[in-house]
């Protein structure tokens, strides 16, 4: 069970993560799978920067990284180059304009906010990093948390029944181990 519950806030991180690339990119005028691309080729090698190379690295299909190519070199942020030794090989290489753009990113915001709530606290588990992470991550992103129930703040007990004090409903022992939508964490 503890491996399933590392994996979901490892899930639901990157699930906030994908999020922002999508607004970062849509701004302008690409998906976030152009953008690994780009992110990818301003940090590999000359052995690495072929679209075979790309494809693991991604871990993508060949058509994805291939429609991304196209997209990427209509745009004049890439071009293809063929290998002077072997003509069967082609790299991928940032234009100038591909460089200009990569290195104008900013890193996203909601790390930089998350960041400082998390960096300087000790953690006994990787569940209570990873939960303290994503919490951060929610604020930054003004996303709701979707905890379980029996960790909110409208969480209480009446008459040795749960009880959910923003509805005013009595709730099930099964309710309590369930996401919540309304969540507020304590």
């Amino acid at each position: 069970m503890h491996e399933l519950n590392t994996f979901k806030l490892i899930e639901r991180i990157s699930t906030l993560v994908r999020s922002e690339e999508r607004k970062r990119y849509a701004a302008i005028g690409l998906q976030p799978v152009h953008g690994q691309v780009l992110e990818y080729l301003a940090k590999c090698n000359r052995y690495s920067d072929t679209p075979a190379a790309v494809t693991e690295y991604l871990g993508s299909t060949k058509g994805t990284v291939s429609q991304s190519i196209q997209v990427l070199e209509r745009k004049n942020y890439i071009e293809k180059v063929p290998d002077t030794e072997d003509r069967r090989v082609v790299h991928l290489v940032l234009t100038e304009a591909g460089l200009e753009l990569i290195n104008g990113l900013q890193p996203l915001e909601i790390f930089d906010q998350a960041e400082q709530q998390v960096s300087a606290q000790q953690f006994e588990s990787i569940d209570d990093a990873l939960n303290v992470t994503l919490s951060a991550l929610q604020a930054a992103n003004h996303s709701k948390s979707f905890g379980l129930c029996r960790t909110c703040r409208f969480f209480g007990e009446r008459e040795n029944h749960f009880h959910c004090e923003l509805t005013q409903s009595p709730l099930e022992q099964a309710d309590t181990e369930k996401l919540c939508r309304e969540h507020l964490p304590c």
